[in-house]
This record gives C-alpha cells, sequence and structure tokens, in this order.
C-alpha cells in the first residue's frame, strides 16, 4: 500500500474468455497486513498462529470470503518460515475462506534483472511448491504487491518471466498480475495484457489520497483539519468550515475544487471497467479503504460509494485491511475474536 499515489486497485483476466465470471470465492475480502508483512511478533511460530481459528470462523460468519496475505520475503527465507505460511494457508482454508498470497518486499525496485528481480523469482521458486498441496480452487499466486520501476517499460518483461516461473509449478493456478506504477488504475490502463488463460490482473484504489490517507505523503499538513474534509462534495462553499493553516487550507480548497463525489469515484472506477470489456477481464479490487481518522460520516460515505462502484462493474475487492486503521483497525495484538466495527461492516455490505 503506497499513501501518496492515489491511485491503487486490483483486477483479474481471464484471457480468450469473452464472458468469464470472478470466482465466487474471491467476491469480498479482506487483507491481513500484520500476519506476514509487519509481524508484531517475532518467529515462525508466532507467524502460523497470528490469527485464530475462531476468528477466521467469525470472518467467514460476517460475509468475508477470502483473505489477502502480504508477505515479506525475508519472513518466509527464514528457518520455519514456508512451513509458517503453509500452516496460515492450511488455517484459512480450513475456515472454509479463500487466500491471495503476495510478496510485499521491502526496498525493492524489481528493475535489475541481476538483483531485485532475482530475488522475485527465487521467492516464487521456494513458496510455490510449498502452496501446490492445496490446489488451484482456493489459493491464488500474486506476482508481486504493487511494483515500482525507474523504467515502468521493465516491469512487463520481467511480470512474464516470473509467470512463467509460477506456472512452471503450479500449472492450474489463477496467477495475480498487475500493472506498474504502484499497482494503480494508470498503471493496469497502460499494460498490455498477456495470453494466457488463468490469470488475473490487479490494481489498488485509494482516490484521492488526500482524503483516504489524509494527504499523508505531506507530513506538513494539519490532519485535524484534514479529518473534517466532506464527501461527496456538494459545493465548494461546504469546504469553508474546513479551515486550517495556508498550507493545509489550500489543499482544503483543491481538494473541494476537484469535485470528489460518488459520480466522480465511479467514473475513475468505470475506466477500469471498460479496460476490463476490451480485454474480457474479470476485476478484483485488491486493496482500498480509507483513514479511521476521518470524519466517520465522510469514510462511510466514501466506502460504501467505492463499493457500490465496485459491484456497479461486477468487480470483487478486498478491505485494507482488518487489521490496518485504513479499514477495521482491529489491533495486531489482539487474541481471540474482536468484535468487528459495525458501521464499517455495513458500508462494505457486511455481516
Amino acid at each position: 500500500m503506497r499513501w501518496f499515489c492515489g491511485s491503487l486497485v486490483m483486477v483479474m483476466l481471464w484471457c480468450g474468455t469473452a464472458s468469464a465470471q470472478l470466482p465466487p470465492v474471491l467476491r469480498d475480502g479482506l487483507n491481513v497486513t500484520h500476519w506476514f508483512r509487519y509481524p508484531v511478533r517475532s518467529g515462525p511460530a508466532a507467524l502460523c498462529c497470528d490469527l485464530s481459528a475462531a476468528t477466521l470462523r467469525s470472518l467467514r460468519d460476517a460475509g468475508v470470503r477470502f483473505l489477502r496475505l502480504p508477505v515479506q520475503p525475508v519472513l518466509v527465507r527464514a528457518p520455519g518460515g514456508v512451513a509458517a505460511l503453509q500452516e496460515a494457508v492450511r488455517r484459512v482454508l480450513a475456515a472454509g475462506l479463500a487466500v491471495v498470497v503476495v510478496p510485499t518486499p521491502l526496498g525493492w525496485s524489481v528493475s535489475n534483472p541481476t538483483g531485485d528481480a532475482a530475488r522475485l523469482v527465487a521467492f516464487w521458486r521456494e513458496v510455490a511448491p510449498a502452496l501446490a498441496e492445496f490446489g488451484p480452487s482456493r489459493v491464488f499466486p500474486e506476482v508481486m504487491n504493487e511494483p515500482v520501476l525507474t523504467d515502468p517499460a521493465a516491469w512487463p518483461v520481467m511480470q512474464r518471466r516470473v509467470l512463467a516461473v509460477i506456472r512452471h509449478i503450479l500449472p492450474r493456478s489463477t496467477v495475480i498480475l498487475t500493472g506498474a506504477d504502484w499497482g494503480s488504475i494508470d498503471g493496469l490502463l497502460k499494460l498490455q495484457p498477456v495470453v494466457a488463460a488463468r490469470v488475473i490482473y490487479s490494481f489498488h484504489f485509494y482516490e484521492p489520497a488526500v482524503l483516504t490517507s489524509l494527504a499523508a505523503f505531506d507530513p506538513g499538513l494539519d490532519r485535524q483539519v484534514l479529518a473534517r474534509l466532506p464527501f461527496p462534495v456538494i459545493s465548494v462553499a461546504s469546504c469553508d468550515a474546513v479551515g486550517g493553516d495556508a498550507q493545509t487550507a489550500a489543499v482544503v480548497r483543491y481538494y473541494c475544487a476537484s469535485g470528489w463525489t460518488a459520480a466522480k469515484l465511479a467514473t475513475r472506477i468505470d475506466a477500469v471497467g471498460a479496460w476490463a470489456a476490451r480485454h474480457h477481464a474479470t476485476v478484483l479490487v485488491g486493496e482500498f479503504g480509507a483513514s479511521a481518522a476521518l470524519n466517520p460520516q465522510t469514510r462511510l460515505a466514501w466506502l460504501a460509494a467505492a463499493r457500490r462502484a465496485f459491484a456497479v462493474n461486477g468487480f470483487g475487492w478486498a478491505l485494507w485491511g482488518y487489521d490496518d486503521p485504513m479499514g477495521l483497525a482491529v489491533s495486531p495484538m489482539a487474541r481471540g475474536v474482536t468484535p468487528l466495527d459495525p458501521a464499517v461492516m455495513r458500508a462494505l455490505g457486511l455481516r
């Protein structure tokens, strides 16, 4: 997830299938952000048991159908790391959920075929065999989370190379691909789809970032002021009471002048729908969310508007995240079944 990119979301393309439908298991999901991304405990034993069986069943009962697991490659390279990941996948599947596994490296550019790219290939040569035992129907490998390249043109070549590695080991699995530029809508729209069956194209959505992340890309702004931003923006005058210092007030005026409404949000999502129609694609929004620090009315309106736009286009989605302030904000240190924010669950159409 990248705060200072306002365009982040996720898509699935089943090439050669003009009327492909979204797999039901990838309809409504959650990212689990601290299990294998930033674990709050150390050691493989802690990794394997981060979410209890009761917690996973409670998510399923709430209407969640799959979990997306971002994985730091360094964690699976540690002793016992691959086994811990296998146990996590086994737990998720046992609870009746599907799972997406995606490497989320820190500090990689994947622009050097003898450096970062080789490490990405090495990750999948180690992890793909560990996923083989689970079969292809409910486990989905994703090539990489939000690639960033000095030369974006290098990413499609690299991605095809990694796809070949995964496909060799998991020939029947559906593999998730993405565009450059942090896996954004714009990165996806520039991507030429591969000619292959059982591939998914991924994008993430956090637009506008001034609202959803309280402009986290600029630490000089007043977050308390930005938390009062409205959505939808009915008129520029509706922002007059937001206030703030000169720098923050200028950002507020820019946001309000941009006219962010549910219709404008839907227009951005519809661009992906048009791309999907051209390429006979099935679409999954792999990340979206808005800061819990926002005023509740704005936050819930944005979440509901985004979800409605996804539904109109036939997209599935995964909230970022179960254990992150952009989503359900469950503490990573929580033990046992934790009550979920009922207002957020309603906005997502979940129980």
